[in-house]
């Protein structure tokens, strides 16, 4: 099921994986003692919940426009995303909570090979699936999914990292550098929140289209306009995985509404060949609006 990768089994994917992993995690907690393996843990919380989200939002962005919505529900995808940046930003906060705690009064550790090893095999199994939904949602222009991967990737450093500083502190003997490392972990994810919310927020303020699509937008424009004397105005926008273009396309004044129409489907259509989910609009004026800065027809 999951092999056809299309957005909302991908998210329901993420879901599978983040139980599998969270419950690897809890084990190595369990096993370890490790206040450190614990914020580890708690930021997977955030992960099978960000994928609930996630799964839910990227199904009602592929409704359909309706009378209330005509252009769509695309951005319900950036919703899901800042909403998934917010609970990481909880997740960082109850880890600090947790990790000063244990820095005033630290706890023996089990440092078994088995917990850890555990551990190490639930950050194989999120650095996978992050590579997984990181590809799908730059391919898919998905927030939800890039986020959702950003996420787990952030997940798999903090692991690394916590790893690392416990077999430091077991080498050395000092105990102290299991909660600081908690502390640490707590502002990486802290930070990795900041991101997810603010590359969302961005969209749902109608931010241009990536510059790698806006030039094949472009490309296709002028490649396809034979007919016409220039294009000018073209303005992109994101929502979710949707793209709107909008330009003014200038004809000679004597051409007929019939032949205009007829170069705005060509372009149209050859906009949609190259990008996925895209809305174009095409504003047709005649050659006395032509601007001294715009793109002229190949």
């Amino acid at each position: 099921m999951l092999l056809q990768n299309t957005p909302d089994r991908l998210a329901l994917g993420s879901l599978l994986v983040a139980l599998t992993v969270l419950a690897l995690k809890i084990t190595a907690w369990k096993m370890t003692g490790s206040v450190a393996l614990y914020s580890d843990a708690m930021e997977t919380v955030v992960n099978v919940a960000g994928a609930i989200i996630a799964w839910m939002a990227i199904r009602f962005a592929a409704r359909p426009p309706d009378a209330n919505h005509p252009f769509g529900h695309h951005k319900a995808e950036n919703f899901s995303a800042i909403a998934e940046g917010t609970l990481i930003v909880v997740a960082a906060i109850l880890i600090l909570q947790q990790a000063i705690a244990a820095l005033w009064e630290p706890e023996s550790l089990d440092l078994s090979v088995v917990g850890l090893s555990v551990n190490a095999a639930a950050a194989m199994a999120n650095l996978l699936w992050s590579r997984v939904l990181i590809g799908a949602g730059t391919r898919r222009r998905s927030p939800a999914l890039d986020a959702s991967g950003r996420h787990l990737m952030s997940d798999v450093w903090t692991s690394v990292g916590v790893l690392g500083g416990l077999g430091f502190a077991a080498l050395t003997g000092w105990g102290w550098l299991d909660p600081l490392m908690a502390v640490l972990v707590a502002f990486l994810i802290l930070r990795e929140g900041w991101k997810v919310i603010k590359s969302s927020a961005d969209d749902l303020m109608d931010s241009a289209a990536h510059s790698q699509d806006r030039e094949v937008i472009e490309n296709a424009v002028r490649a396809s306009s034979a007919g016409a004397l220039q294009i000018h105005d073209l303005r992109t926008r994101r929502a979710g995985q949707a793209v709107f273009v909008e330009f003014h396309l200038v004809v000679p004044r004597e051409m007929s509404v019939g032949a205009a129409h007829d170069i705005c489907d060509r372009i149209e259509a050859a906009i949609d060949e190259q990008i996925e989910q895209v809305r174009t609009t095409i504003h047709v004026e005649p050659d006395f609006h032509i601007k001294k800065h715009g793109l002229e027809p190949d």
